[in-house]
């Protein structure tokens, strides 16, 4: 698994390496210091993740996720921040982030978070959670219908457990499917709900009240 660190701080992006350096499934293989390092380095190396910082001088990293999802949608996003008031929170998720955590996570969280949302599960730090569930909840003014009716009844299973942050491999034993089959259900389901990824597909179903 491919990271790229992106840090406007020397300090944190030194600690964050050593970290993740420990981990043998892990290969750091770039620092950044700011969201247009982080983009220039996106292209040039082409990790599986990217762990991003927001507020930085120059390009913050809400616009570098932005820039980075819509130029390579197969690179994940995860914000590890010391911000967690709703703005960066809710942009953050817009922008396409996969998940947020804060910086006094445990370090055994941040690894979990890091090889989870690779894998394609969405991590939230739990005190923000609430509030990000919370939005979603007041935001819930369409019926399930008006999505469910463009999909099969196999895909709306396959999107609820999305939204719960299941893995193509946990939902393939949940319903007893293939992961193969799996992957091809959740393409049709960004397809015809005009999604860029299954993290914004896990937000509008939370938001038509299918994850629960």
């Amino acid at each position: 698994m491919k990271v790229l660190i992106c840090d406007d701080q020397a300090l944190i992006r030194d600690s964050l390496e050593m970290l993740l350096r420990l981990e043998r499934d892990i290969e750091v293989v770039g620092l950044a210091q700011d969201g247009a390092d982080a983009i220039e380095q996106a292209a040039r190396h082409q990790p599986d993740l990217v762990l991003m910082d927001l507020k930085m001088p120059g390009m913050n990293g809400i616009e570098a996720t932005r820039q980075i999802r819509a130029r390579w949608p197969q690179i994940r996003v995860l914000v590890l921040t010391t911000y967690d008031d709703d703005a960066w929170l809710f942009d953050a998720i817009r922008a396409g982030a996969a998940g947020y955590l804060l910086k006094d996570t445990p370090r055994a969280e941040v690894i979990t978070a890091v090889r989870g949302t690779a894998e394609g599960k969405a991590f939230v730090d739990p005190a923000v959670a609430g509030r990000l569930l919370g939005q979603l909840a007041s935001q819930q003014t369409q019926p399930s219908t008006q999505i469910t009716d463009r999909l099969t009844g196999r895909e709306v299973d396959v999107l609820r457990l999305v939204a719960r942050g299941f893995s193509n491999a946990d939902i393939a034993e949940q319903l007893h499917l293939s992961e193969g089959t799996v992957r091809n259900h959740v393409s049709a389901i960004l397809a015809k709900l005009g999604l860029a990824d299954r993290t914004q597909a896990a937000l509008i179903a939370m938001q038509h009240g299918l994850g629960g």
